[in-house]
């Protein structure tokens, strides 16, 4: 049977299983990472504003030779630009150097104010996130559906939402988001949001699928069982997991080799995907990013782990 390569957005759009991630690329490295990922065979690119390396982002496309039109390139609307979602978007555009692009995202259902401190991460004079706890986050959707229905961006969705803010955001939503875009990996498989978003024709996307420095995920004595089975590495279970249930996956690399390695997703059988699926039970959910926001964002299925903050 196989694993699939692509899987259908709600707009009838199709969308690459596996992408380059770009989060934590060093501008210098990240052009590089994508010109070879796209040469070796990659058609899926997932960028972010806020990540700050956008134009180098874009040079690596340029440099691939590959026609922009076989490319799915994926950023966000960050946090400081939610009251001006056009202007959010015009300058990923512009470091980019496209005119659209293939699937834009609500970074976080936060907003934040600008101020003196910073355009993209301001504080407050104690320190804290200069948050607006009073915006309405269906205000930013309004403008992400003008920007879709402008053809500037072929599909919308959002990242980082849980079920109670996307169950808010349906009561408003005349086009639903095609994607949301969160961690995920067996430590944490946040199964009420995928029941919820499957039933919602929301496709979910993987970001960080290998955790983080010093993450448990890798060593996992289960995980390295399936890979020693399936004489794999632990890093391509990990990417076949997401891919076996029907969930886009980015991994993020620099390194060639992991690279190339990276784009190989393996056909998991039912039992194996239930056993990572049954991981994070008994109090060994882990969630790798947890941004100090200030207040709770309702993700609240990790087996007792502890909630955003």
């Amino acid at each position: 049977m196989g694993v699939p390569s692509h899987f259908k957005l709600n707009t009838g759009a199709s969308i690459p299983a596996i992408g380059l991630g770009t989060w934590k690329s060093e501008p210098g490295e990240v052009r590089k990472a994508v010109a070879f990922a796209l040469k070796d065979g990659y058609r899926h690119i997932d960028a972010a504003l806020i990540y700050g390396n956008e134009k180098e982002v874009g040079e690596g496309i340029r440099d691939s030779g590959i026609p922009r039109k076989d490319i799915f390139i994926t950023s966000k609307l960050w946090n400081t630009h939610q009251d001006d979602a056009k202007a959010g978007l015009q300058r990923t555009l512009d470091d980019l150097g496209t005119d659209y692009l293939d699937l834009y995202l609500i970074h976080w259902p936060v907003r934040l104010v600008a101020n003196e401190t910073s355009d993209l991460l301001p504080t407050n004079p104690d320190g804290s996130r200069s948050v607006d706890r009073s915006w309405d986050q269906s205000k930013t959707w309004k403008q992400m559906e003008e920007l879709y229905k402008s053809g500037k961006v072929k599909a919308v969705g959002v990242a980082n939402w849980s079920v109670p803010y996307l169950e808010e955001l349906s009561k408003t939503w005349t086009v639903v988001p095609a994607v949301n875009q969160v961690e995920l990996h067996p430590l944490l498989p946040q199964h009420k949001l995928r029941k919820y978003c499957a039933n919602k024709g929301i496709l979910l996307e993987a970001y960080s699928p290998f955790g983080s420095t010093g993450a448990p995920i890798m060593s996992n004595a289960d995980i390295k069982r399936i890979a020693e089975e399936k004489k794999v590495s632990p890093a391509t279970i990990l990417l076949s997991y997401h891919v076996n249930k029907g969930v886009v996956v980015l991994p993020k690399s620099v390194t060639e080799s992991r690279i190339s390695s990276n784009k190989n997703a393996v056909e998991l059988s039912a039992s194996e995907v239930e056993a990572l699926d049954k991981l994070a039970e008994g109090g060994n959910a882990k969630r790798l990013n947890t941004p100090l926001w200030g207040f709770d964002l309702g993700f609240d299925d990790w087996y007792g782990a502890a909630k955003d903050t």
